[in-house]
């Protein structure tokens, strides 16, 4: 994906998903041809409900998406959207006599479960159904026999829908069908229609089929063709139970949506809910539109007109629509102050707004064609490595990197799309996870290569050049080991780097290094390309090779300290300035207040001896959630009420202290900040590192092993 762009073809399609949706519960072209209406709201609009599903699979399912807690969350969301549109619609129900019915809490059951208590509502069930199914196939018998397994359920679904004039026939299988639609009124339902759609989005997030934007294109217009033939035969015949579920449905599907993944964009935001609310309130837009006309004695026009009753609902219900999601935003809970109502003790504050500013203005400084690949390792320095990667992807990033195999796993098993890049070692033992997964691994050196290719799986790699650094990486002296690599059966060649070890310093030698290992480097690329080989995606950069080196043209810059908004050190001076903004706040809150008399002490060692009468505040947080012991005894601040208080005594394992006696009116609940702003006053990384004698890497990566990381 292009560095800048999320998925707007998605987007897009939503809008005309929803208003089709309207279309097949209005029928716009009926005053004008039964069959134009026939085509366009029992064939064309069938695409729709599919959409969705396919939208949610694509980002829930996957090969290796196996964490319940996205499900969870997912199940959890529909089921609450689902409750309160069932709330909505229940004075239509009583105007309607729904509750008058025969048997009436069996058929509630099945309507709540199955067939929705109004007729659109269905869906949502569905959706709650069907992904659960197709969650636990994927995850048991995998992504290809859960398609096997799922269409096999659509084709039942199918003969009890647009091809049951035929299943009828047979009367031992019209009387299985006569039993299930006791159970629901349709095999348009999360059994037998929905699953099929989200293993097809899970397939497609996959990329395990791939199309080129034509060939989709080119497969939807086919496609599409045959279902009209396939729609209208079955109609003319008269053997359509329901009109929900054809062959062609699925092949056109696969490709409308293979096609909409290739248009990229600017993420829309606020789409997706408000097409949500289009389809739950439009039936209301309805009610509401007949009674307008009925009242004004335009029923000539607003009803009987089907294109014009169309237009007025779908207006009616797009600005509803912007009505509710206005109102919704006045109402809205600061999410500053949401996000920190849960915590207890100390936490971190992971600002997820600054994290994308920081994306956007790394990629527009990097040259054209060069894509950011996020580097997440160690927790994504702190800040959390899902919560960062799913941020990232969210805004077209798909390009990760991470330093172990577990890093790796666990954010495919998250959900997280594109390269996976492991920069660190991983044993060959393990090749078969990394092709379970689809994670790419480094090649530390020519005979880690051959150990890796002798495994017997198809592994995406990438080869190390040690240019001068002599960590890992095949000899830049030693092009012929990288050629061999090339031959090897079983590892897929997808890119070839080196790392700068002293682009964060511009003293003339250490620019005069940097020179040589970048030319050392491409003299090695030289070489592979004069013996035939095509050159995998380079790279070289990372933060700092960027910030001072900008000029160099790669495929991927690996950004990691400088994404998080800061640099590793408070000196550090690089020839390109940025607007970046630090994404980590630490912060925790006093939970007790000691009244302290000159001449007492405080803390381990008696380090802290008042000259004072003093106040001191007690934070529960200390050396094991990452704050160096050495910002002891006044070598650290921290920020309480927009005041700068010093750091007494020895900074204990879970506890420290603060003098607090010339702030007033601290309180035990207040929140003490060791990291970020409060106020006009601020505490940067690079100063509390440099106070504690070491890095802002260091210093972040060792934080959050046991606090809350809040997102913000």
């Amino acid at each position: 994906m292009n560095k800048k762009e999320a998925y707007t073809g998605i987007d897009y399609f939503r809008i005309i998903a929803a208003f089709l949706i309207i279309a097949i519960h209005t029928s716009p072209l009926t005053t004008y041809s039964y069959t134009a209406d026939f085509i366009l709201t029992r064939i064309i609009a069938r695409t729709a409900v599919p959409f969705f599903f396919m939208t949610s699979g694509f980002f829930l399912i996957s090969e290796y998406n196996y964490n319940p807690d996205k499900l969870k969350t997912f199940i959890k969301r529909t089921a609450i959207i689902y409750g309160i549109a069932i709330a909505l619609y229940i004075p239509v129900n009583i105007y309607n006599g729904y509750f008058a019915m025969d048997n009436l809490l069996p058929n509630i059951i099945k309507d709540i479960v199955f067939d929705g208590t109004l007729y659109h509502l269905w869906y949502m069930p569905a959706a709650v159904i069907g992904s659960t199914i197709t969650w636990l196939l994927v995850k048991k018998i995998s992504l290809k026999w859960a398609f096997g397994t799922t269409a096999f359920l659509y084709i039942i679904g199918m003969l009890g829908d647009s091809y049951f004039g035929f299943s009828e026939q047979i009367p031992f299988v019209k009387n299985l069908y006569s039993n299930l639609f006791e159970v629901s009124d349709y095999t348009r339902n999360g059994v037998f229609f929905a699953p099929v759609f989200f293993v097809l989005g899970g397939i497609i997030a996959s990329k395990k089929f791939h199309t080129s934007p034509r060939n989709s294109l080119i497969g939807l217009v086919v496609t599409l063709f045959l279902m009209f033939g396939e729609g209208l035969f079955l109609h003319n015949l008269n053997v359509q139970r329901h009109d929900s579920m054809y062959i062609m449905l699925i092949p056109c599907m696969f490709f409308l949506f293979t096609a909409l993944t290739y248009w990229r964009g600017r993420t829309v935001s606020g789409m997706r809910t408000w097409t949500l609310i289009i389809y739950i309130i439009h039936p209301m837009m309805i009610i509401v539109v007949r009674m307008v006309a009925k009242i004004l004695g335009l029923q000539a026009l607003l009803i009987n007109n089907s294109l014009v009753h169309y237009l007025v609902v779908s207006v009616a219900s797009a600005s509803a629509s912007f009505i509710i999601l206005a109102l919704k935003k006045r109402i809205k809970i600061n999410t500053k102050q949401a996000c920190v109502s849960d915590v207890d003790r100390s936490w971190i504050e992971v600002n997820l707004d600054n994290l994308r500013h920081n994306a956007i203005i790394l990629q527009a400084a990097m040259p054209a064609n060069c894509e950011l690949m996020a580097v997440v390792k160690a927790e994504g320095y702190g800040h959390g490595a899902v919560a960062v990667a799913k941020c990232l992807n969210q805004i077209g990033v798909t390009a990760i990197a991470v330093a172990t195999i577990d890093e790796g796993i666990e954010l495919r098993q998250c959900g997280i799309q594109g390269e996976i890049l492991i920069m660190g070692y991983t044993s060959p033992m393990r090749a078969k996870e990394l092709n379970k997964y689809d994670l790419t691994q480094t090649l530390i050196d020519y005979h880690y290569a051959l150990l890796l290719n002798k495994q017997g799986y198809k592994i995406k790699v990438h080869i190390k050049i040690d240019t001068g650094m002599h960590r890992l990486g095949f000899d830049v002296n030693s092009p012929e080991t990288v050629v061999n690599v090339f031959t090897t059966k079983n590892l897929q060649i997808c890119g070839i780097y080196t790392h700068l070890c002293v682009a964060e310093s511009l003293d003339t030698d250490s620019v005069e290094f940097t020179h040589t290992q970048v030319t050392d480097f491409y003299n090695l690329l030289d070489v592979v390309a004069r013996q035939g080989i095509a050159v995998p995606k380079i790279h070289i950069q990372s933060s700092y090779g960027l910030l001072n080196y900008t000029e160099l043209e790669c495929d991927y810059a690996r950004m990691g300290i400088a994404l998080y908004g800061v640099l590793s050190s408070k000196d550090d001076i690089t020839k390109l300035q940025l607007d970046l903004r630090p994404v980590l706040s630490l912060k925790s809150q006093v939970i007790l207040i000691r009244n302290v008399a000159k001449g007492e002490s405080v803390g381990y060692d008696r380090q802290f001896v008042a000259n004072r009468d003093s106040r001191i505040a007690i934070l529960p947080i200390g050396y094991a959630d990452g704050l160096p012991r050495n910002l002891s005894c006044g070598n650290g601040s921290v920020l309480v009420k927009g005041c700068r208080v010093p750091i007494i005594g020895r900074i204990c394992m879970d506890q420290l202290m603060l003098d607090i006696t010339d702030v007033p009116n601290v309180n035990v609940g207040d929140t003490a900040t060791l990291l970020g702003k409060d106020g006009q006053a601020e505490i940067c990384a690079t100063e509390v590192a440099e106070n504690a004698d070491t890095i802002t890497n260091e210093l972040l990566s060792k934080m959050g092993s046991r606090l809350k990381l809040v997102n913000c």
